[in-house]
């Protein structure tokens, strides 16, 4: 044992400085790709090499839907390439959250607008309990999720604490697509939760089914299957997108403002966003189903 206390001390390995300040280690985050507009003659044919349709082509430009992306890299090769944004602040409410902000479009300062949405109050800001559920997760987000609880991030200084029971829980920490065999237990899972209670999708697969879904076996998200407060992007996000999610739904950080644009872009568009107009468990969408 004191061998490891001194090889620590002599690495000088510590806790990082998140969120007092940015860390800027390397390797913390992948990035997101990064839309641009086309330019004359560019066909944009790096939107169909992505496969979970992540890229749209919209009014002359290429835009990302962050929740759709599983950064598989392939915009990121060939001569068309996307540039790739930095960061790994994505935690950002969602659309319900800012509609419940009195918003109908994306504005200056709407981030902020719906970080309060979601906000649990001040009894919460210092001392949360989190319960995890894995509602048929590769193992990859709940593997980022895991490490919160090390040295480096140590999630516990800044009030985050597991628990086994959602009867203790604030925080409902959802990650996987939501499978049929996970379904009922997500559910029972949410309601044993006491009020006010948030939940927070962590990964591509929570928000749009990824790769897996909408399938025979899996919805297209968690908001199929129980309302969601705050979506954290990426495949898997970094810890620090799960911390930035944490401190969005405790009022100590603005909430990211992609998905206030997203949303606002897909009803100028006329289509659905993941979750929406999907119903299981017989897989079929309501139009289909003769409802």
């Amino acid at each position: 044992m004191t061998k490891w206390v001194w090889s620590g001390l002599a690495t000088r390995v510590r806790t990082t400085r998140y969120p007092a300040r940015q860390d800027g280690s390397g390797g913390v985050s992948p990035g997101f790709p990064a839309g641009r507009v086309l330019a004359p003659g560019d066909p944009g044919a790096v939107v169909e090499r992505c496969p979970t349709g992540a890229l749209q082509r919209r009014g002359g430009r290429i835009d990302v839907d962050q929740r759709r992306c599983v950064h598989c890299y392939r915009c990121a090769h060939g001569e068309d390439a996307l540039d790739w944004a930095p960061g790994y602040e994505w935690a950002a409410a969602t659309a319900e959250s800012v509609r419940t902000a009195g918003m109908t479009q994306p504005a200056a300062g709407s981030e902020r607008a719906a970080g309060q949405a979601v906000r649990l109050g001040r009894a919460f800001a210092r001392s949360v309990h989190i319960r995890v559920v894995d509602a048929g997760d590769c193992g990859a987000c709940l593997h980022e999720v895991k490490q919160l609880a090390n040295p480096y991030y140590n999630a516990h200084r800044l009030g985050f604490f597991f628990t086994p029971t959602p009867r203790h829980a604030d925080i409902l920490i959802v990650v996987g697509p939501g499978t049929d065999q996970m379904r009922t237990a997500l559910e029972k899972t949410y309601r044993a939760m006491p009020a006010p209670r948030r939940v927070i999708a962590v990964g591509a697969c929570a928000l749009s089914g990824g790769v897996f879904g909408p399938s025979f076996a899996c919805a297209d998200g968690v908001r199929s299957i129980i309302p969601v407060d705050i979506e954290v992007p990426g495949n898997p996000p970094p810890p620090f997108a799960i911390l930035h999610a944490l401190l969005v739904a405790t009022g100590r950080a603005a909430s990211a403002d992609w998905a206030a644009a997203t949303a606002w872009a897909a009803s100028v568009e006329g289509t659905a966003l993941p979750g929406q107009g999907y119903a299981r468990p017989d897989g079929l969408p309501p139009e289909e189903r003769g409802a």
